[in-house]
């Protein structure tokens, strides 16, 4: 391999970006970061803080809040990949719950937050040779980024492989209540003021709805050219 490079991978929600992202991390011996993971952890911060909730967010107290939340990325050699630790607390599983989908994009709509982890994302990235996935990878976080996808796919489709994983979890959720999750988030992301969730003009789209996992992979390999 001659040169690293930045790889920024956006899209809607459940479209696989974060398989994808740890696929292509692990084959090009890259850092991958999960930067929902990030906004997730802070959601769940604000919730065990009582800053949101069903009808309210709290979000003066969010923000001032903000320099106590310490995130780390941890590497679990059993699973082959990083987890988030809060404040020091490995949050991997709590994150991913379908209480926090409900709020992480209202939270991460504040500027402040974005601010704040796009920022430590920069820093993550600033020597190359690393896998990132998230909203505004391409757009705000890397935007000279070497290689740019983003990705999409219909709602029902993503709504289908959301409620997959969560019954696999053993998380007592309706189909309806996940469908109605993954399209409130697809507005929120994409009508939110600071940095919306929008296709970078250098990107290679790729609706995945058709097509599976290794296709896409095999795919998004023969663009990267080291």
């Amino acid at each position: 391999m001659k040169k690293k490079i930045t790889i920024a991978i956006d899209g809607y929600s459940s479209t696989g970006k974060s398989t994808l992202a740890k696929e292509l991390a692990h084959h090009l011996g890259y850092v991958y970061v999960d930067t929902g993971a990030m906004y997730r952890a802070v959601t769940l911060y604000a919730m065990q803080k009582g800053f949101i909730g069903i009808g309210f967010f709290d979000i003066k107290s969010l923000v001032a809040s903000l320099p106590t939340i310490k995130l780390v990325f941890k590497f679990n050699p059993d699973l082959g990949f990083a987890e988030m630790y809060l404040n020091d607390l490995n949050v991997e599983k709590e994150i991913r719950t379908i209480e926090v989908s409900n709020y992480v994009s209202q939270v991460a709509e504040i500027s402040e937050v974005r601010s704040k982890l796009v920022e430590q994302q920069q820093e993550m990235g600033k020597n190359k040779g690393i896998v990132m996935d998230g909203r505004d990878i391409g757009t705000i976080v890397f935007p000279n980024a070497d290689l740019k996808i983003f990705m999409t796919a219909s709602p029902l489709t993503r709504a289908e492989r959301r409620f997959k994983e969560l019954q696999k979890k053993g998380d007592q959720v309706t189909f309806d209540e996940v469908l109605k999750n993954v399209e409130q988030r697809d507005y929120i992301d994409t009508h939110r003021e600071d940095s919306p969730l929008v296709k970078a003009k250098d990107a290679i789209e790729f609706d995945n709805s058709t097509i599976s996992k290794q296709e896409q992979f095999e795919k998004v390999l023969k663009l990267i050219h080291i």
